[in-house]
């Protein structure tokens, strides 16, 4: 398994599209895409090792680069690129993707995501199909989606209990 698997998914908020277009573009800046981007490759990469066992190379993510963001009237549109690194210090290109918001009413905007994504180097020896790697590749998206997702609707210290964010930090991993 050496090649690039397509994903994309989006969800629907209950937010207007200025205002998840301005929360965005705050999150963007406050680090909470890379926290998000962190949850979720790493719920992927322990999944995955679940599946191959111990012939699973350890992986994390590195850094979650952003393009600027594009603006026009009816889309707010980020370019999203994740680095992983194994633990030979080898770093590799996990994803390359849109993120994007459209609006979809009055008061409602839709948060999605297309691009590629690669599985860690080496796991086409750990006995995983191209299925298993897709069903991973395709709950990472969907758990990071559903992380920015709350953070859009319920900004740190409005949901929950006070400065509280919904986005677990995890501190940065060695």
């Amino acid at each position: 398994m050496t090649g690039r698997i397509v994903v994309g998914d989006r969800v629907a908020l209950d937010l207007g599209f200025q205002a998840a277009h301005t929360r965005l573009r705050i999150l963007a800046k406050g680090g909470i895409l890379m926290r998000a981007s962190e949850v979720a490759y790493g719920e992927g990469i322990t999944a995955l090792a679940e599946l191959a066992g111990p012939a699973a190379a350890p992986t994390r993510l590195a850094d979650a680069c952003l393009e600027a963001l594009t603006e026009t009237d009816d889309c707010a549109h980020f370019a999203l690129q994740w680095e992983a690194i194994v633990a030979n210090g080898k770093l590799f290109t996990a994803l390359l993707a849109d993120l994007m918001l459209t609006p979809a009413g009055d008061q409602t905007t839709t948060l999605s995501l297309a691009g590629a994504y690669w599985p860690p180097p080496g796991q086409a020896g750990a006995g995983l199909g191209q299925a298993i790697v897709r069903c991973c590749a395709t709950a990472v998206i969907g758990s990071f989606l559903d992380l920015m997702a709350c953070e859009l609707v319920h900004p740190a210290g409005t949901g929950g209990a006070a400065g509280r964010s919904p986005v677990p930090d995890h501190g940065s991993q060695a």
